[in-house]
């Protein structure tokens, strides 16, 4: 008779190991992600704010982005502390610039809503 696995063990890890490889605990210590430097510079902005540049790249490509690029004057964080105010609002203005020339080819639209819906995700871990 085998001896049964010790309170810490699992079953599976009490059997030899097929292959010749030993089971691994597949434990996730943390989970980051890499954000560039344009999804860096959003705005963490009020929620009623975020909302309303949701609505105005919605229908006007662009314009919520370039609305979100003045919070940034006005003191709103972002992922990007080590950067000056002023390059982090012109890394604003950049982003919506492409969403405004893209959007011809409906690639700057989606962009847009997509950035949109960032700035409402963003606002709700804010608050």
């Amino acid at each position: 008779m085998e001896p049964s696995p010790k309170d810490g063990e699992s079953a599976a890890a009490a059997e030899p190991s097929r292959g010749g490889t030993a089971p691994s605990s597949g434990v996730v210590v943390q989970v980051r992600e890499k954000k560039g430097p344009l999804r860096a510079a959003i705005p963490y902005m009020p929620f009623p704010v975020a909302v309303i540049c949701l609505f105005l790249n919605t229908f006007v490509p662009g314009l919520g982005t370039f609305v979100s690029a003045f919070t940034v004057l006005c003191g709103a964080r972002t992922d990007l502390p080590d950067r000056h105010m002023c390059c982090v609002f012109w890394l604003n203005i950049a982003a919506a610039l492409i969403q405004i020339l893209t959007a011809i080819v409906m690639v700057g639209w989606i962009m847009s809503i997509f950035w949109g819906m960032d700035m409402v995700i963003l606002a709700s871990k804010y608050s």
